[in-house]
């Protein structure tokens, strides 16, 4: 099967427009979704309990001003909706490894760039490399970690004795107050 390979803008748009089709579409503020998790974390069998209560005596769910094939449809579409659910984390989680893999990949090929480059500095014939593995020796941050590293109090590497703080000269000591 050959599928056609699409730009990440084109993505992009699909994706918005396909929201245009997604009933109650909405983004929530976090105090707002918090607010409904705790109803809306109730147990299935709790549900179809009430649904069936409902069921039973009309004049609940007129109270309620929802009729019942409406809370069952609802219930319904919840369940299905869980299933796009998935597929949509799937697909997320599929672009974020996929955009892992190609960020591992420039970062392998730039750090091994880095280090041809710091051989090939020492031959004299390479020497117009020079500025640009100075500049990526002052970029690299895996270098400078390892630098920090070993000049930390923690490395191996020898350490000289700590000074003596200096001394301040003795103050003297305060003069008890004379009575009035």
């Amino acid at each position: 099967m050959d599928t056609e390979t699409l730009t990440p803008e084109t993505i992009v748009e699909q994706l918005r427009a396909l929201r245009a089709h997604i009933p109650e579409y909405v983004q929530l503020p976090v105090g707002d979704a918090r607010s409904l998790c705790r109803a809306s974390l109730v147990s299935p069998s709790f549900v179809q309990a009430t649904l069936s209560a409902a069921g039973e005596y009309d004049a609940v769910a007129g109270l309620l001003g929802r009729p019942i094939a409406d809370q069952r449809q609802d219930v319904n579409d919840a369940d299905r909706w869980v299933a796009v659910e998935d597929e949509a984390r799937a697909l997320l989680n599929g672009i974020a490894a996929s955009n892992l893999v190609r960020r591992h990949r420039i970062g392998l090929t730039a750090l091994q760039t880095y280090s041809i480059c710091q051989q090939l500095v020492r031959q004299k014939e390479h020497a117009r490399l020079l500025p640009h593995v100075k500049q990526m020796k002052g970029l690299n941050k895996f270098a400078r970690t390892r630098a920090k590293a070993l000049s930390s109090p923690t490395s191996t590497a020898p350490q000289s004795p700590p000074q003596p703080a200096p001394q301040s000269p003795p103050q003297p000591a305060p003069q008890p107050a004379k009575p009035q």
